[in-house]
């Protein structure tokens, strides 16, 4: 996948879902606040960052580690089936973290070499990922208390939407320009 690409699919990712929270920001702020301790969306989300992971150490090719791929595989397999079994509290937070961190190596990697500086763009967002990830996997009610604080009132909703729809917004116009 281009960096142009990335970045547009990442910008309207971001940016679309908060035109619905202008229109309709009280039924944003439910399903915000049901997502914490969705269980079906969990799974899906364990399931999406543990085959992505497991891809990751497929296309690994350390020599060090070629003899224990076989186990790699059925250990972090098993670790998400695990963790989709004994971990059910908040399940669709830790997905997220998951992702988080997968989408931002995605992320790096695509903008490691570009030459604009635009790039520090993509990289610090991508940073912040990392650190959201690591915190709410290992704290993951904290991501249900910061959505209960950014949804509490609808002037907090739309100036969520509204920082969240500007950086999509740049990160999807870099992509279409910057980045091409």
């Amino acid at each position: 996948m281009t960096l142009s690409t990335l970045c547009i699919t990442l910008g309207l990712g971001v940016a679309v879902p908060q035109l619905y929270g202008f229109a309709n920001p009280a039924a944003f702020r439910d399903a915000l606040r049901r997502f914490p301790r969705n269980t079906g969306l969990g799974y899906v989300l364990m399931a999406i960052a543990t085959a992505w992971f497991l891809w990751h150490v497929k296309q690994e090719n350390i020599a060090d580690f070629s003899a224990f791929k076989p186990v790699m595989y059925g250990g972090f397999g098993l670790l998400g089936l695990g963790t989709c079994i004994f971990l059910k509290d908040f399940l669709a937070v830790r997905g997220l973290a998951l992702l988080l961190m997968l989408l931002a190596k995605l992320v790096l990697d695509a903008q490691k070499w570009h030459p604009s500086d635009w790039r520090w763009v993509l990289g610090v967002w991508a940073y912040l990922w990392i650190i959201a990830g690591i915190w709410f996997t290992v704290s993951p009610w904290r991501c249900r208390d910061i959505i209960e604080w950014k949804t509490a009132t609808d002037a907090r909703v739309k100036i969520g939407c509204a920082i969240r729809l500007a950086i999509g917004v740049l990160v999807a116009v870099l992509g279409a320009t910057v980045f091409r």
